[in-house]
Parts: C-alpha cells; structure tokens; sequence
C-alpha cells in the first residue's frame, strides 16, 4: 500500500488545528503520515500538537519561512509515494485520502491530484474544482463561488491543484523540483503545476476528493494583493514560453494593464496600493526571473500545440 504523506503548513492557526486533524485522523485509508511544519506560531500552536496528537510530526522552525519554505521543509521530510499539501483551516472528507490515492494509481501519467474543494460554511458552495491558467496569463480557481449542483461532478484534467489541498507523486516532485521559495505565498501551486505541464505531467481533477475550506481564514487582504501582483508576473517571465508570448503577448499585457490602472484608481484602499506595490516589484525581479526562465524552459518535453490546448480563453475582467 503507497504512502500519503499530507504537509500542513501552519502559523497562528491552532484554532483550526482539531477539525484537520481529527479529519485526516478519520480517513478510511489507513497508510497516511501527518507533518505539520510550524512558522515559529506564537499562539501556543506547538504545545497543543505535542499534547493532543503526539503521532503528528511537528517541524518547528525558528522563524516565519512562509507557504512556501514550510511546504518545501515537510515534503523534504515526507517519506510518502504521493505528497499533499493541506491548509490547516481545511476539513477532508473520510473518503478524501483514498479518493486521491486511486486516482493515481489509475493514471501513471498524472503526477497532480486537484480535489472538489468547498466552502467550510456554505458546503453546496464551490472554491476550486482544481485551476485554470488563461492564455493572456491569468491564474484562477474552476467553478469558484458557484453553487454546487453537479457541474463539476466529472473526472477531468486541469492545468493545476489548488495549494490548499494539492497532491503530487514523488516522482514527479523529484524530476521537475518542489516549490519556488521566491514565490513565498500564492500563485506557487501554478508555478509548479507549470513546470509538470511543461515536462508532460498532467492535473487530474477527481470530485470524489473532497475538502472544505475556511477561505481565506489564515490569509488574504493586503498580503495577497502584494503576492499577487508580483507573482502573477514572475509566473509569465519564468514559465510562458517564447511562441506563446508572441501569439498573446498584447492580450497579457492587456490583462495586466487593466489590474494596474484598476489599483491606480483605488489606490486610497489599502489593498490596491498593496496590488501596485507588489506588480511594481514583479517588474523588478524580471532579470533574476528570467535567470530562472531560461532552466525551466530547457526542460520542456511538450509542444507548444499541447500546452497551448491545456490553457484557457480569457475569462474577462
């Protein structure tokens, strides 16, 4: 039986802490490691694991690494076939780990599992049935906000796991990298899922996977806004290849513009100056992204006609 390992990334969050685990503790699929890697929490985190589940294995570190460094730190420690990784503020469904396992097993070519991710307080409620990446260069959750009545009841590929509740087999893990620490929060999981597409992994989004999720609950507002203006543009630098940015390169830089002037007419919101600040810094790391772009790009095994069938029409403002 193949192991699951399942990182739970964690910082101040202990209120959450009892829900996830007694939840990954109720799975049906007996052959499951809990890591939890904690951002030197200071709400008492640390001592309420050691007391209360003491078969979790808890990575303290010293200082706050982010998403991405806890993420990277767990699933070097993980020992499973296939890695997930679970938000704490999230509710797996009993049947959820086994749901991903066979997925695998039934898909060698798939190295990402997306669950049907659902909103903690409203469960008829959808936050991703895996993501989507648009060809003007655009990253976003599948079915989010929409009532669910069925729509999204179907196996499928996506382009990518949504990072609250992302699974990944090891061996894709060890060919393409784990996450990029420059990312530190938001729009990593695509970073990654770009990589697999770009090595000819694939994202298999399976329904009977389910996860309910506090949305938002350990993240959001001005943090975002600043992460998600500058990955959005470290994301095209790094991994858009060369044709593709020539067939879109106006509609990108479109899409772009239109978040930019979008923030300079808010800019008295704190989040909109939080949006400039974070794209005015994505401009700046173009030269170190494109550093990076150059190693991403050589290890492309797919043709452009295959990656550009995987990405989405422009899904408006």
């Amino acid at each position: 039986m193949s192991l699951l390992s399942v990182i739970i990334p964690h910082w101040n969050g202990k209120q959450f802490l009892q829900t996830c685990l007694d939840a990954l503790a109720a799975q049906t699929y007996p052959d499951i490691e809990v890591i939890i890697v904690d951002n030197a929490s200071t709400d008492g985190s640390q001592d309420y694991i050691k007391t209360h589940y003491p078969s979790v294995h808890l990575i303290e570190l010293d200082t706050n690494t982010g998403f991405t460094g806890a993420c990277n730190t767990g699933m070097k420690a993980a020992k499973g076939d296939y890695i997930c990784l679970l938000n704490n503020d999230t509710e797996v469904d009993p049947n959820w780990a086994a749901a991903v396992v066979n997925a695998f097993e039934r898909y060698p070519q798939v190295g990402m599992v997306a669950s049907k991710m659902l909103l903690f307080n409203q469960r008829d409620h959808i936050h991703t049935a895996g993501d989507f990446f648009t060809v003007d260069g655009r990253a976003g959750n599948r079915g989010v906000w929409q009532k669910d009545e069925g729509q999204f009841d179907q196996e499928e590929f996506v382009f990518s796991a949504c990072g609250g509740s992302s699974v990944y087999r090891r061996e894709m893990l060890d060919q393409i990298g784990l996450l990029d620490d420059d990312f530190f929060f938001l729009l990593e999981d695509v970073d990654l899922g770009w990589r697999a597409q770009l090595t000819g992994w694939r994202c298999l989004y399976t329904p009977s996977a389910i996860v309910y999720h506090h949305l938002s609950a350990t993240g959001g507002g001005v943090t975002a806004s600043f992460y998600d203006g500058r990955n959005q543009i470290y994301l095209l630098v790094k991994n858009y290849p060369r044709e593709l940015w020539r067939k879109y390169r106006w509609l990108i830089l479109k899409a772009q513009w239109r978040q930019f002037w979008a923030a300079l007419r808010a800019w008295r919101g704190k989040a909109a100056r939080a949006r400039l600040r974070g794209m005015l810094a994505g401009i700046r790391g173009i030269p170190y992204m494109l550093k990076k772009r150059r190693q991403i790009q050589q290890m492309r095994t797919v043709s452009i006609e295959t990656l550009e069938a995987i990405l989405s029409p422009p899904q408006g403002n």
